[in-house]
């Protein structure tokens, strides 16, 4: 039985509904769990490994850490806080970087990547690779052994990150005792793939999103855009093959899904659909939209970060101090 979980958020750019329905409704859902103490950190050291404009950096970190509030992230029930924060996690990332193996590292996913990029490209296998993408494990290791969790949440493409940590607990242990927990994997179900403007998968490198925190002249303007096919307002509609039905049942109630369905097979025509379905994310979206505005304009995200920072020190300070010596520091 799990007891405590820890869930990295990395400082992004604008989030879309896609973000919201795909991964974090999903994570925060996990978290509710009784009896699960959950961990939640801004990854903004991690950013670092692309992100050179220091502003840039802050916008995304404050950005990314009031839309999280403004969904539903409880900072009393979680600890949340800035990755930065928190030094202990960087002096355990340099005792990890001396137990690490560095064909360990040569076989992390981002590193290859580059490198097969790189050898395609007729470059030099390292170029432009810099030690924050090859150590990026180890700082991720530090992240989650630090806080000793019993399972991490994580999208299929982030397992191996998970087994490196694991892998490096294992290794020193061996050699210095019993000291990390090593957690386990929990593979994060993703919700439903919400369909973009074009009828592909919402993402950002389709440009085809609508941005969670639209403001409604705006959002109408982009469900106006949503393609659909050319059938007559009179003609029945499958509503299992409609992008804007499939978007509708996520954000209306049951009882409204239940009547769109009905008017698809009576014969409804697309503006009017378009109409209905804007209501329903406006919304939905109106308190989380009036909160995440609200957030960015005060230094409440600041204060709940520093709080949170100082909930989770409270357990890295101590844990670093017996780690430093086990190993004779």
């Amino acid at each position: 039985m799990a007891t405590r979980s820890l869930t990295g958020i990395k400082p992004t750019g604008e989030v879309h509904l896609g973000n919201y329905i795909g991964a974090i409704k999903p994570a925060l859902t996990f978290a509710k769990q009784p009896g699960l103490e959950s961990f939640y950190f801004i990854a903004n050291a991690h950013g670092l490994t692309k992100i050179t404009d220091s502003e840039e950096m802050r916008q995304l970190t404050r950005g990314i850490a009031a839309t999280w509030l403004a969904l539903g992230l409880d900072p009393e029930k979680s600890v949340f806080y800035r990755q930065s924060d928190v030094p202990e996690v960087f002096e355990l990332s340099w005792l990890l970087a001396c137990m690490a193996p560095k064909g360990l590292l040569n076989r992390a996913h981002a590193y290859k990547a580059a490198v097969d990029e790189n050898k395609a490209a007729g470059k030099e296998a390292d170029a432009s690779v810099n030690m924050g993408l090859f150590t990026y494990p180890i700082l991720m290791a530090a992240d989650i052994l630090l806080f000793q969790p019993d399972v991490v949440p994580v999208g299929r493409d982030q397992i191996q990150h998970i087994e490196i940590a694991r892998d490096l607990a294992q290794h020193f242990n061996h050699i210095f005792g019993d000291v990390f927990k090593q957690p386990r994997v929990h593979i994060e179900e993703k919700g439903a793939v919400l369909p973009g403007l074009d009828g592909r998968k919402m993402s950002k490198s389709y440009g085809n999103t609508i941005p969670l925190f639209s403001e409604a002249n705006e959002l109408q303007r982009l469900v106006n855009r949503i393609k659909t096919d050319s059938l007559p307002p009179e003609a029945p509609k499958d509503p299992e093959t409609s992008n804007l039905f499939t978007l509708y049942k996520k954000f209306a109630e049951p009882r409204q899904v239940e009547a769109m369905r009905a008017r698809f097979a009576e014969g409804i025509g697309w503006g009017e659909v378009k109409k209905e379905l804007y209501w329903a994310i406006d919304e939905f979206m109106s308190e989380p939209r009036r909160r995440y505005n609200e957030l960015l304009a005060s230094p409440e995200v600041d204060r709940l970060l520093a709080k949170g920072a100082e909930r989770a020190r409270a357990y890295s300070q101590p844990f670093l101090q017996e780690i430093k010596k086990a190993v004779g520091l």
